[in-house]
C-alpha cells in the first residue's frame, strides 16, 4: 500500500487510534475528530513529509494532505480500522433511488469487460451465422474452437465478475475470483449427471430439490453458476465484508494468508448452502407461477415473460421455465412458455441502434456496434450489460417493449416445435407441421414491431447523450479519481472568473492551507451570486459528494480547484447543487454548481472561494489584477514552464 507508512505516522502522532472518534475527508485534508487534541503532535504532523499543514476549526483536527488526499485516506482507515464514511468519500457518488444504485452497481461492475463482452457476443454470434448458413459443421474442430472462443467468457462469467465486483465493494479482486471459481469448480457442476441423489428435500411440493452432497450435515443444493450473474455479486459483497473484519482481527503477521482462508471457508460454502437454495426455489417458483398464469390468460403470460425475460436472466431465475419447456417438448412435442421471450432480442437491438446512432460519445458508438450486431443474433449479454443497463432509460424501454411482443405472441399462443436458437435463428423453432400458422405470422410480426418501437421509444425518451455523460460507460474509471493523462504535458492557458464578484488575495483569506499557497495559487473571490462556472474547458476529475468544491483538469493540463466557501464541507452538501459529475467533460462558462448563498451565510460560514491552479510549479502564472469581475472575465494567465 503507497501510503501505508504516512498513514501510521499520521495516525501515531494524532494521539492513536483509541484517540480518534472518526475521520473523513474533503477535497485536500484528512478531517480528524479526536477526544483530546493536547494528545496531538501538531509540530511533529506538520514538518511530516506528505503533510500540507495542520489546521484546527470547526471541532476538527485537520490534517492537509493537497490532492492525493482520498489515496492516503484509504490508507489511514485500513490502517487504523476505522469505519470509512461513505457519504464522504469521493468513490460514493450521489445517492439515488435504490433502483438507481442498483443499476449503477451492476453498470460498475461490467464496466471492466465491456470491450471483451462485446467481442465475445459478435464471435457466438458470427458462428451461429456460420452453422446457419452451412459454412462449417458443428462437428467441425473450426466451429468448436470458435465457440470455445466465444462462449468461454459467458460460461466463465462469474469469475470476471468476482474480480470486478470484489474491486468494486473494497475487496481483494483475486479473492472474488477464487470465489467464483469454487462456483463453476466442474467436479461440482457434474455431480448431478453423474450419480443419484442422497435424498431429496420437500418431495411433493414445487420446492422439491434433489440432494446430491452436504456440507458438515448440511444439505447443499447444487445449481448451475456458469453464465450467471447475481449470485457471485451477493457472494463478492458479503465477502468484501467478511475479509474487513479478518483484517482487522486477525494478527499482522499472519494476515496475509489466514484472511483470504477464513474469507473463503465462509463464503464459499454459505453461497452453496444459502444463495444456491433460493436462487433454485425462486426459479421453481417462478416456473409455477407462470405456468399458472399462462392457463389463466396466455395474453398475461406473456406480458410477464416477455417483459422480464432480461430480469429473469440478470437473477439466473430464467433456469425455472427451461426445465417446463424441456418437458413440455418431451411430452407434447411443443412448448408455448418460453416462446413469449422472442421479442425481447429484437426490442433490446431497437434500443442498441437508436443509441448508436444518436450518440455523441465514440466510445459509447463503438460499444453499441458489435452489440448491435451480437444481439440480432440472440446473444443480449454484450447489449444488456454493456450499453442498455448503465444508460437506464433504453434498458427500461426494452423491458416495455418486450411485454409488448410478449403479451402479441402470447394472445396468438405462437408455439416452438424445437429447441432452436436465439434471436433470428429462432425463426424456424415456430413453424409448425402444417407450415406457417398464425403464431409464426405473429413472431414474424413482433420481431419488426418489437424493434422499431423501441427504436422510436429510445430515440424520442432515452436521454442517450445525458445519460452517457452520468454512466461509467463513458467514464474511465467509474466512481473514482482518474489519473491526469495530461500531466507533465502542460501548455499555455488562460482562467476566467467562475462567478461574479469581489477579488481578493489568496494570502487574505483566514484558511492558512489556501492562504499560505500550499495548495496552489490563485486569487479568492467573495461571489455575488450562487452559480459557478466553469473557468476551463476539460474534464471534471474530482467533484465531492458534497459538491462544494470542484477540480478540473483543463485540456492543456492545468489542474484547477474551486472551493466554495470556508468550511463548508460541514454543510454535508446541504444548499448545494451540482450540474455535472465527476468525469464529465465541460466547456469554458458552462453552469457547474448552484449555492445558496444566503442560507449558507445564515448558517455561519464565509462564501469566500479560493480559485487555484494545484500544479501551479508548471506553470507562470499572472493573476489580472482588478477589483471586480464577473463569470468569463479573464482572472488568471498561463505560461507554461
Amino acid at each position: 500500500m503507497k501510503y501505508e507508512q504516512l498513514a501510521k505516522d499520521i495516525i501515531e502522532n494524532v494521539g492513536g487510534k483509541e484517540n480518534v472518534r472518526s475521520v473523513v475527508h474533503c477535497v485536500t485534508r484528512l478531517r480528524f475528530k479526536l477526544k483530546d487534541e493536547n494528545k496531538a503532535n501538531t509540530d511533529v504532523l506538520k514538518n511530516m513529509d506528505g503533510v500540507v499543514t495542520v489546521m484546527k476549526s470547526g471541532g476538527q483536527y485537520q490534517v492537509v494532505i493537497g490532492n492525493h488526499v482520498s489515496d492516503v485516506y484509504k490508507a489511514v482507515t485500513e490502517v487504523g480500522g476505522f469505519q470509512a464514511d461513505s457519504d464522504n468519500e469521493e468513490e460514493s457518488g450521489e445517492r439515488g433511488s435504490l433502483f438507481d444504485r442498483f443499476i449503477d452497481m451492476i453498470a460498475g461492475i461490467f464496466t471492466p469487460i465491456l470491450g471483451v463482452l462485446a467481442a465475445s457476443g459478435m464471435i457466438k454470434g458470427l458462428n451461429a451465422l456460420f452453422i446457419a448458413t452451412n459454412v462449417f459443421e458443428e462437428a467441425s474442430g473450426t466451429y468448436q474452437i470458435l465457440e470455445a472462443t466465444g462462449d468461454a467468457l459467458f460460461y466463465f462469467l462469474p469469475v470476471l465478475l468476482g474480480y470486478t465486483a470484489m474491486k468494486k465493494f473494497g475487496g481483494t479482486p483475486f479473492l472474488g475470483m477464487v470465489i467464483a471459481m469454487a462456483l463453476v469448480y466442474p467436479a461440482l457442476e457434474g455431480i448431478p449427471a453423474a450419480s443419484d441423489p442422497l435424498y431429496t428435500l420437500f418431495t411433493g411440493t414445487m420446492f422439491e430439490s434433489p440432494v446430491y452432497i452436504e456440507f458438515l450435515g448440511i444439505p447443499v443444493i447444487l445449481m448451475t453458476y456458469s453464465m450467471s450473474v447475481i449470485p457471485i455479486i451477493i457472494a463478492a459483497f458479503f465477502g468484501a465484508k467478511l475479509e474487513k473484519f479478518f483484517r482487522n482481527v486477525v494478527p499482522s503477521v499472519v494476515k496475509m494468508f489466514l484472511v483470504p482462508m477464513f474469507t473463503l471457508l465462509i463464503i464459499v460454502p454459505l453461497t452453496f448452502i444459502v444463495i444456491g437454495p433460493i436462487a433454485t426455489w425462486a426459479s421453481q417458483l417462478l416456473g409455477e407461477f407462470t405456468a399458472f398464469t399462462y392457463d389463466l390468460s396466455p395474453t398475461i403470460a406473456g406480458i410477464i415473460v416477455g417483459g422480464f425475460w432480461l430480469v429473469f436472466v440478470m437473477f439466473g431465475l430464467h433456469w425455472g421455465l427451461v426445465p417446463i419447456a424441456i418437458n413440455n417438448f418431451a411430452v407434447q412435442g411443443y412448448d408455448t412458455i418460453l416462446a413469449p421471450m422472442f421479442g425481447h432480442s429484437w426490442a433490446l437491438a431497437g434500443a442498441i441502434l437508436a443509441v448508436w446512432i444518436r450518440s455523441n460519445d465514440m466510445k459509447l458508438k463503438t460499444l453499441s456496434a458489435p452489440a448491435f450486431i451480437s444481439t440480432i443474433f440472440g446473444v443480449t449479454e454484450p447489449g444488456m450489460y454493456g450499453i442498455a443497463l448503465p444508460l437506464k432509460r433504453p434498458f427500461i424501454i426494452t423491458l416495455i417493449s418486450s411485454a409488448i411482443t410478449g403479451g402479441i405472441l402470447g394472445f396468438f399462443r405462437t408455439t416452438g416445435y424445437v429447441m432452436g436458437g436465439m434471436g433470428v435463428f429462432q425463426f424456424p423453432s415456430f413453424i409448425s407441421p402444417d407450415g406457417f400458422d398464425a403464431g409464426f405470422m405473429a413472431a414474424a410480426f413482433v420481431s419488426v414491431f418489437g424493434f422499431l418501437l423501441a427504436f422510436a421509444l429510445t430515440w424520442m425518451f432515452g436521454q442517450i447523450n445525458k445519460k452517457e455523460e452520468e454512466s461509467p460507460i463513458t467514464q474511465g474509471n467509474a466512481g473514482g479519481v482518474s489519473e491526469d493523462p495530461k500531466k507533465g504535458n502542460v501548455k499555455n492557458d488562460i482562467i476566467t472568473s467562475p462567478f461574479k464578484g469581489l477579488v481578493k488575495t489568496l494570502s487574505s483569506i483566514e484558511d492558512n492551507a489556501f492562504a499560505s499557497g500550499t495548495i496552489g495559487k490563485g486569487v479568492a473571490i467573495e461571489p455575488e451570486e450562487g452559480k459557478v462556472y466553469a473557468p476551463v474547458s476539460g474534464v471534471v476529475t474530482t467533484l465531492f459528494p458534497t459538491n462544494h468544491a470542484i477540480g478540473i483538469t483543463s485540456d492543456e493540463g492545468a489542474e484547477v480547484l474551486i472551493h466554495v466557501g470556508m468550511d463548508t464541507v460541514q454543510l454535508e452538501g446541504e444548499h448545494f447543487k451540482a450540474h455535472v459529475k465527476q468525469e464529465q467533460r465541460v466547456e469554458r462558462g458552462q453552469l457547474l454548481i448552484e449555492f445558496d448563498q444566503e442560507k449558507i451565510k445564515e448558517a455561519g460560514y464565509s462564501l469566500t472561494t479560493p480559485v487555484v491552479v494545484t500544479n501551479a510549479k508548471e506553470f507562470d502564472l499572472q493573476i489580472i489584477e482588478q477589483e471586480n469581475v464577473k463569470e468569463k472575465d479573464l482572472l488568471i494567465e498561463l505560461q507554461a514552464k
